[in-house]
């Protein structure tokens, strides 16, 4: 039976560890000298509604080390549910390819590709989740810290769809978490709620609040992203002035603890969400969280395309 990655909360608390521990096996596989082509013969369709630096070419260079083709599918060529229905794409290019990774505004586009294609379906981004940016992102803690079990991330900044990642990959994997948000703009409820529902099996526990200082008080990890992501053009003035507080500087990171890890998805706004001093500082692992999203996605490949 396919299986498809639409959010991390399709995954067991084993299949998530697994492909930690595949991602390290590859990652020094390649530091070796190159991967074994075990996605030899194998394409990778690749849809594209927003454009990317880190999720195209994570993909298809991590194909290519593998020994498969990535094949990039511009918003010009596909044109989701506009030229042709959700539908009637995923059943064709279903038919071609031996897999599907789809980055799209609304998740209902994503879910409706799974249902509908015979291959597997992989989640690069939605406006609900960004499960490949959340597995990255705790492999990276994972193969800092050798663990997640009773470490403590904050997240400082916007509710959106990689805080709903975190949500549910730090309650899998049993690490707590912070989350400060201006009023108005917290994860959403549902997404919360299904957080905590894996929270109470692995004895994590996640927490909401308007403080800062608060979230990030005996933190391992402090992560922030953009204050206005893609689609909300129009609001960034508004943002910016209701964000302002929630700038993650260098006295924010004094607050956690001393060996505190800072993580930002990118792309950043350097001098907004994240000063450059704590950007280029030693607390931060943003340049391997990109690194590590091709080691993470290739894992996520080899076990979904295998």
């Amino acid at each position: 039976m396919k299986k498809d990655l639409l959010s991390l909360a399709d995954l067991s608390l084993q299949e998530l560890l697994d492909l930690w521990q595949l991602a390290a096996i590859l990652k020094a596989e390649l530091q070796r000298g190159g991967n074994k082509p075990l996605l030899k013969g194998k394409v990778l369709g690749m849809i594209f509604q927003k454009p990317s630096l880190r999720t195209r070419v994570s993909f298809e260079v991590g194909m290519l080390q593998l020994g498969g083709h990535a094949l990039y599918l511009s918003p010009n060529e596909i044109q989701l549910g506009v030229r042709e229905s959700v539908a009637d794409v995923a059943q064709v290019l279903g038919r071609y390819v031996d897999g599907i990774m789809a980055r799209v505004f609304a998740h209902r586009d994503v879910e409706l590709l799974a249902q509908h294609a015979p291959v597997p379906v992989i989640n690069g981004l939605s406006d609900l989740t960004h499960p490949c940016q959340g597995l990255a992102d705790l492999f990276t803690v994972f193969e800092k810290r050798g663990h997640l079990r009773g470490l403590k991330l904050a997240w400082v900044g916007d509710g959106n769809n990689v805080c709903h990642s975190l949500l549910l990959g730090t309650a899998l994997a049993g690490m707590d978490m912070a989350v400060a948000t201006p009023p108005g703009y917290e994860p959403k409820t549902m997404m919360v709620e299904k957080a905590r529902g894996l929270a109470r099996q692995s004895g994590s526990k996640i927490t909401l609040g308007h403080d800062p200082w608060e979230a990030v008080r005996g933190a391992d990890v402090i992560y922030t992203d953009v204050w206005s992501s893609m689609g909300q053009e129009a609001e960034v003035e508004q943002r910016q002035a209701i964000f302002r507080p929630f700038q993650v500087n260098a006295a924010l990171v004094a607050a956690a603890k001393p060996d505190v890890l800072v993580m930002h998805c990118l792309p950043a706004h350097r001098g907004h969400e994240i000063t450059d001093e704590v950007m280029d500082g030693p607390h931060a692992v943003v340049y391997d969280q990109a690194e590590n999203r091709m080691h993470a996605q290739k894992a996520l490949l080899v076990r979904l395309l295998g």
